[in-house]
């Protein structure tokens, strides 16, 4: 196992990180460092003698934390925000169909499953009843926000 990273190296998370019950002084759940935040490379370690384990200083947050080498990317490299994480529940805002049939409507409500960055754009698997679909950012809602409230408004009309 080589690492793609060094000690020094500018990295950026790609996905949020709570606290897995290993991080003193905070509650197990606990927002460490949010996705898209830049930090320095100053240890790597293995776990389980098969992964990767980086530790990683955030200035800004004046915090280090342990990221695998999946949630980490060069800081230089382009970065795009993502509006949903890993099991957060989303709303669909067009109708998703398989085998030439509607199973998602607009308005129904769904989980994200995967975060993918690709060319410059983010798409998601989000799952609809039992069902896993690959769809942009733009097909999807919080389940609260004035997006969700519309379709369902315009579906109900």
């Amino acid at each position: 196992m080589k690492p793609a990273y060094e000690y020094g190296d500018e990295v950026r998370l790609t996905r949020n990180v709570r606290n897995d019950g290993t991080y003193p002084g905070k509650e197990v759940g606990e927002l460490l460092i949010r996705r898209g935040s830049v930090g320095c490379v100053y240890d790597v370690g293995t776990y389980l003698q098969d992964q990767l384990i980086y530790r990683v200083h955030f200035l800004d947050d004046g915090c280090t934390v342990g990221c695998r080498e999946e949630e980490l990317v060069p800081a230089a490299d382009p970065w795009i925000n993502n509006r949903f994480e890993f099991r957060e529940a989303v709303v669909a805002l067009i109708p998703m169909s398989s085998e030439g049939k509607v199973v998602v409507e607009v308005g129904d409500e769904g989980e994200i499953s995967r975060v993918i960055r690709d060319d410059n754009i983010v798409l998601y698997h989000a799952r609809f009843h039992g069902r896993t679909f690959q769809v942009p950012e733009a097909a999807l809602a919080a389940p609260d926000s004035d997006e969700a409230l519309d379709s369902r408004n315009q579906e109900a009309s």
